[in-house]
């Protein structure tokens, strides 16, 4: 996305607060994270680029009316919801996860800016390592970032999207792995990591983090868990015969967002999230094959804030 467009969609954004949602500059400039003189540059701009007229004639007009229906319904703190070809029908994915990777990394970085000490809790996904690789890079030091999942599969080889390590580095932060397996063996073999100190020190950690970042996933064969080889066919038909519909670090959850007692969840070494969170939660994911996942989520409240695309919006807002 190029700066010009980027200006126009916070143009688009502050107008559509201040002409429509009747917000003031001040809470723009609290809920978009910048100033209050470039909120008011923001509307004034807005008005020059002929973007304000009888209603906001940008796209990014219907996906905040999206938004705002998501945060009322769910009660979400933050959502930020991208225009989609797929919304209408379309199949561009590749298109779809950029426009969730730069408003997911803008999102982010309202948060990894701050000069006070951070513990940052990073789960895994695509969408969440795209939108990291477009975060700039900052002398962070004093916060901490801390992967959610464990470090590698049961054969040793590690997990291509376990992105803590690269928003630490994009930081200059200190990074803390979770020193496990993502699926033990057996549920012993589970309770032996889970009881090792540097294991009980890394999650005693996560859990006083400051915000969270992480990715939904879905249980079907070719979702995330199963190409990358975490469960295999079998683990996947099981699943979804209990009705699983979507994971979040792991942990799968039917169509009301309610954690699934299985096999597989008896050997999984992720600490789980809580419903709902005491801090800020927030998932990236969008796209048709994410629409019941990332519904599901919601419906089980798991997050604080979400950033996803038309099509997820719309579903979550439909009725069964």
């Amino acid at each position: 996305m190029s700066s010009s467009s980027s200006k126009l969609d916070l143009a688009a954004r502050a107008a559509w607060m201040y002409y429509v949602a009747g917000n003031t500059q001040n809470e723009i400039a609290e809920r978009l994270g910048i100033s209050r003189q470039m909120a008011q540059r923001m509307v004034a701009y807005a008005g020059a680029s002929n973007l304000v007229k009888v209603q906001i004639t940008h796209p990014i007009s219907s996906c905040l009316e999206l938004a705002q229906g998501l945060q009322q319904r769910y009660g979400l703190d933050v959502c930020r919801v991208v225009p989609g070809s797929e919304a209408a029908g379309g199949d561009d994915a590749q298109g779809t996860q950029q426009m969730l990777a730069v408003a997911g990394a803008e999102l982010m970085e309202q948060y990894l800016r701050q000069e006070q000490p951070l513990i940052v809790n990073v789960g895994s996904g695509r969408t969440l390592k795209a939108a990291i690789e477009k975060i700039s890079e900052m002398d962070r030091p004093q916060h901490q970032i801390v992967s959610m999942i464990g470090a590698f599969a049961s054969d040793g080889s590690a997990n291509r999207y376990d992105v803590a390590l690269l928003a630490a580095e994009k930081m200059q932060s200190r990074f803390y792995l979770l020193p496990a397996p993502r699926v033990a063996e057996s549920e012993a073999d589970r309770k032996q990591w889970c009881n090792h100190r540097a294991y009980q020190i890394v999650t005693g950690l996560a859990q006083k983090a400051d915000v969270t970042f992480l990715g939904i996933g879905t249980i079907a064969l070719q979702g995330a868990m199963h190409e990358d080889g975490f469960i295999d066919d079998d683990e996947v038909a099981q699943l979804q015969k209990q009705g699983a519909v979507g994971e979040l670090i792991c942990h799968a959850f039917d169509a009301d967002g309610k954690l699934l007692r299985s096999p597989l969840a008896a050997r999984i070494t992720t600490p789980p999230l809580k419903s709902p969170p005491d801090r800020p939660v927030i998932a990236m994911a969008g796209g048709r094959k994410k629409a019941a996942a990332v519904r599901a989520a919601l419906r089980g409240g798991w997050l604080t804030g979400l950033v996803t695309d038309e099509y997820c919006a719309q579903f979550a807002l439909q009725d069964d």
